[in-house]
Order: structure tokens, then C-alpha cells, then sequence
């Protein structure tokens, strides 16, 4: 199984470590420099996609709620802007048009019948227990007592299963590297200590897989099989959304996640409406017609 790992935390954290150097207008002027993915001329997964679901050790029917919400919000038209179906429309612009996500069948590991410290193998074993059609993504999801091979050097990873399939697998780092992998719910590990943002499901950890989550959805759908849409080397690409690190808002510079919105009930940062009322924080993604990473807010 190729993959396409989410390596935001070096590339990212690095850049923040010098961030309280750097000023909000100079900061201004490297995100005007031109931003080009290229096309490699691949096949992309557009049309309906089905998106079956595995979780793996013990999540809480509320943290289960928020990332099948997430999901299904990505096509619910009647949610008010900014929304996340705006967010992920964006895809379209890229060749092929639309990819209409539709969550199919969900499994639960709750055993840990593979134990709590798994390797990329394990990964793809439990992906394997759909025996997934050309047009699905099988996510992985791991609670936040599992180990995974790589985890915190990287907060997830997409790549291609069977024939015209995908596979994503995202971990809950809200106990392991939370300032790497569910910032800026999170203060980061490195660089200037700003308080974090309240997360809008009131789960640091939740709301941090659906950051990467949007992330590797994005990067299933536009460069699923290694030969779609990025930027460098085809083994650790810049992709949709991968290429945009840390911007969720207008005027984002290194370690500030750019102006959000603000739920005055409850405090939490946000940038996207959902179904039943959810908020969302989505980050930047690759606008093909702009040449631009494109915010909701």
C-alpha cells in the first residue's frame, strides 16, 4: 500500500519556534508568494465516495458523534456559511469535479484484539476488514491510549488500498503530542506559548482528528494514488491542505491561526457550521483557481 504520510509537526513547529520574531506584515508577504501544486496527471477519486469507518480501542459516543458529523456535514448543503460543505467544495475546482462523501459501514475495536502499540501493518490489517470498492475510504481511527508506529512525527496517514480505493488512518493525540497534533486546541510544543484556542466539541482530542481528518480526506480525494495533485518529492508531498500548515483564518502567521470565529456561549474558535448545530475548525486548503490557500473566514 503506497502512503502519503501528515508530517505537519517538524515542518510546522520548526517554523513557530522563531514565530514571536516575526511580525504579522512580514509574515504577510511569504503567504503572497505564489503557491503551485502541480498535476501529474493520475487518477483522482471523484463521484460518489463511500466512507466506512473503524475505530479502534475505546472512543466515547460523543467523540464517535463529532467525527461522523464532521463527515457527513461535508455534503449537507443547508448548514449556514461559513460551512464545512463550503470547505470542502473546494475540491471541486480541482480535474473531475465533485467528491460527494457518503459514511457507509462502521466497525468497532473496542478489544484492542492488536494491543494498544501498532505498527503500519496492523493499520492496514484492520483496513482490510472492509473489502473495500473502487470509490471507498477506509478510515482508521486509533483512541487516544493507542501507540501507533510514527505517531507525533506524524498525525496521520492517507494512501491507496485496493484498486481504486484509499485508506486514512488518524490517531487521538490529546494524551501523547497534543501540542503537536491537535494545535491550536493545544499550546504547541515548540515556540511562543499562546493559550489555546477552546475546542468546539469541548474535546481537545476530537476536534484535533477532525483537523487532520479534513487534511487526509482532502488528500485522499485530490492525490489518492501518488499521482495527483501536490508540490515536491511524491514520498512526502505537499497536498491540498498539507500545503496550507497552520492557517485557519485571514492574517494567520506562524504560531496564530488567523482571525475565527467565536461561539459566545461556550468560548470556542471555529470557522465552519455543520449539521445540528456542530462548529468546526477547518484548515486552509489549495484553492487550483486562485493559486492560493483558501480560508473559510
Amino acid at each position: 500500500m503506497a502512503s502519503n504520510s501528515l508530517v505537519l509537526p517538524l515542518f510546522f513547529f520548526l517554523v513557530i519556534l522563531f514565530s514571536s520574531s516575526i511580525s504579522s506584515s512580514s509574515a504577510a508577504l511569504v503567504q503572497q508568494q505564489p503557491l503551485v501544486l502541480k498535476y501529474h496527471n493520475g487518477a483522482l477519486l471523484k463521484g460518489n465516495i463511500t466512507v466506512d469507518l473503524v475505530w479502534y480501542g475505546r472512543f466515547s459516543p460523543t467523540q464517535r458523534s463529532v467525527i461522523v458529523d464532521f463527515i457527513r456535514s461535508l455534503g449537507y448543503a443547508r448548514s449556514p456559511p461559513p460551512s464545512a460543505a463550503s470547505w470542502w467544495r473546494t475540491t471541486e475546482k480541482y480535474k473531475g469535479g465533485g467528491s460527494n462523501l457518503v459514511v457507509g459501514r462502521q466497525v468497532l475495536h473496542e478489544a484492542y484484539t492488536l494491543g494498544k502499540s501498532l505498527k503500519n501493518r496492523h493499520l492496514r490489517a484492520l483496513a482490510g476488514k472492509f473489502n473495500a470498492a473502487p470509490g471507498t475510504i477506509t478510515v482508521v481511527l486509533t483512541a487516544a491510549d493507542v501507540a501507533v508506529e510514527g505517531f507525533c512525527m506524524r498525525c496521520g496517514t492517507h494512501g491507496s488500498a485496493r484498486p481504486g480505493s484509499a485508506f486514512v488512518w488518524v490517531g487521538n493525540s490529546e494524551t501523547q503530542c497534543p501540542g503537536q497534533c491537535a494545535w491550536p486546541f493545544h499550546q504547541p510544543m515548540y515556540g511562543s506559548q499562546t493559550p489555546p484556542l477552546v475546542a468546539p466539541s469541548g474535546d481537545v482530542g476530537a476536534d484535533g482528528m477532525v483537523i487532520n481528518l479534513a487534511t487526509l480526506l482532502a488528500g485522499a480525494v485530490t492525490n489518492p494514488f501518488g499521482s495527483g495533485y501536490f508540490q515536491g518529492p511524491a514520498d512526502a508531498p505537499l497536498e491540498a491542505v498539507s500545503a496550507c500548515t497552520g492557517i485557519y483564518g485571514s492574517g494567520a502567521y506562524p504560531g496564530y491561526p488567523g482571525q475565527l470565529l467565536v461561539d459566545k456561549a461556550t468560548g470556542a474558535s471555529y470557522n465552519g457550521h455543520g449539521l445540528g448545530g456542530r462548529k468546526f475548525l477547518l484548515p486552509a486548503m489549495w484553492d487550483p483557481e486562485t493559486s492560493a490557500c483558501k480560508t473559510l473566514v
